[in-house]
């Protein structure tokens, strides 16, 4: 049995309810029992009791786009650190991607996870399991016993699906089933040897070229594939500003198309990637600052609705080869919270409200997440009002307690990551979790001096 929590005098936010408002929140037996607002509620016996006065109580952080690693992959990352990243972000629940060795495509390899996920006794994580048998784009993946195992979503993620027949027929499954895709957006014949951005910094440095179009193509392309179909599609960790005009095209047509975006293709260009720098090298790469207005800009107009990390763990060594032959990536979970400040309230394109939304109600959706019943730390897929996403009476008490004046400089030597591989190290930021609460259990809590 979960101990009893009350949280005091926060800021309540929850998209899912259209509460912004101060209150109490009490939490028992990992659910939340009681949401006074404007006024207290008495301690019950034996409660602990965190003020928040000043900070954010919020349903807890969810990211749809991580990489974990595990299976294959443990020198970078593995489930537990992972997870212990994701809390010590505010992030309670993680979806993560099936690029791992062996592939994620198989009902048995979807439960694997899961059962190591339980044994970190951490985040939540949910498996995006691939569409293709070990994500070469050539057969159609169990889809259906995957999804009954538990899969949330299914993706390629690290290649897009180049056979648009294959595309097509991915497609319908995902509509049968009512599970999204998630296309990584990467036309492999036109990015082929790429590691930037097409522009004036690629040739002063003599870096082969990653042109735009190279994503805009084949989420065009799948937009048209899936007006039949209607799945649900969501293009990842979007680079291009023309990208987003592509979704708002399509959302205007009424199709199910929704799009993320990251902390670094909202904060960094690829003049980051001069003297050759590792840190900066990214899939799809850092473009320029039109993109980057033009990507706030469909945030601030509601195109754009999902923030993800695409947090991908490499090694030091890794990262410490040339420019052409380093791995794409940076891990973001411990830090991105305080980057979409600067990013997104900083710069005046939403407020608070809008944010935590961004990071709960809206990627719940995404992977129906807030239809998941949670108990005692079993999931099942039980249609229930009360899972993710939200902070409903009754419903799970995931909570991430936030203090959105907090300064802080970012050091990757303190990360839970196993990986260090962030460019955004040293960089004083504000606004960042305190508490990360998991079915009524405190599993982060930040040390204040």
């Amino acid at each position: 049995m979960s101990d009893i929590l009350l949280l005091r005098r926060g800021r309540i936010i929850d998209a899912a309810q259209g509460i912004d408002a101060e209150g109490d929140l009490l939490v028992a037996n990992g659910r939340v029992a009681r949401i006074a607002l404007g006024r207290s509620l008495d301690a019950p016996a034996g409660a602990r009791t965190i003020d928040c006065g000043g900070r954010i109580i919020a349903p807890g952080l969810i990211d749809p786009h991580v990489h974990l690693r595990e299976p294959g992959g443990e020198a970078k990352e593995t489930i537990r650190t992972g997870t212990a990243s994701a809390v010590a972000g505010g992030f309670t629940t993680v979806c993560c991607m099936p690029n791992t060795n062996p592939t994620i495509d198989t009902a048995t390899s979807v439960r694997l996870v899961d059962q190591c996920a339980r044994e970190a006794h951490s985040a939540r994580v949910f498996v995006v399991a691939a569409a293709t048998v070990g994500r070469k784009g050539e057969q159609l993946a169990p889809m259906a016993s995957m999804a009954a195992a538990g899969a949330v979503g299914f993706s390629d993620d690290g290649d897009g699906i180049a056979n648009p027949a294959m595309m097509r027929r991915v497609l319908e499954v995902c509509a049968s089933l009512g599970k999204p895709f998630m296309q990584h957006c990467q036309d492999a014949a036109l990015s082929e040897g790429g590691v930037m951005h097409e522009g004036a910094v690629a040739t002063r440095l003599g870096l082969l070229p990653w042109p735009r179009e190279a994503e805009e193509i084949m989420l065009e392309r799948d937009v048209r594939l899936n007006r039949t179909p209607r799945a649900r599609y969501h293009a990842q960790h979007l680079s291009s500003g023309e990208s987003a005009n592509i979704i708002r095209a399509a959302q205007a047509e009424g199709l199910p198309v929704s799009g993320e975006v990251s902390p670094h293709h909202l904060l960094l260009t690829d003049e980051s990637c001069a003297g050759y720098n590792t840190l900066a090298k990214m899939n799809p790469p850092l473009r320029t600052a039109s993109d980057i207005a033009q990507l706030k800009r469909a945030i601030a107009d509601g195109t754009i609705d999902v923030l993800a990390t695409d947090h991908a763990p490499h090694t030091d060594a890794e990262k410490a080869r040339d420019f052409a032959s380093a791995p794409f990536g940076i891990i973001g979970l411990d830090c991105a919270l305080a980057l979409y400040v600067k990013a997104l309230i900083d710069d005046d394109v939403i407020e608070w409200p809008r944010l935590i939304e961004l990071l709960t109600r809206t990627p719940a959706a995404l992977c129906a997440l807030e239809a998941i019943n949670v108990c005692c730390g079993t999931t099942s897929n039980v249609s229930s009002a009360h899972g993710l996403g939200s902070l409903r009476e009754g419903g799970v008490a995931d909570i991430t307690v936030i203090d959105p004046k907090l300064a802080w400089t970012i050091d990757v030597a303190t990360f839970a990551s196993k990986s260090r591989n962030c460019p955004f190290d040293g960089w004083k930021v504000r606004g960042r979790a305190t508490h990360t609460v998991v079915g009524g259990r405190v599993v982060f809590e930040l040390a204040l001096t």
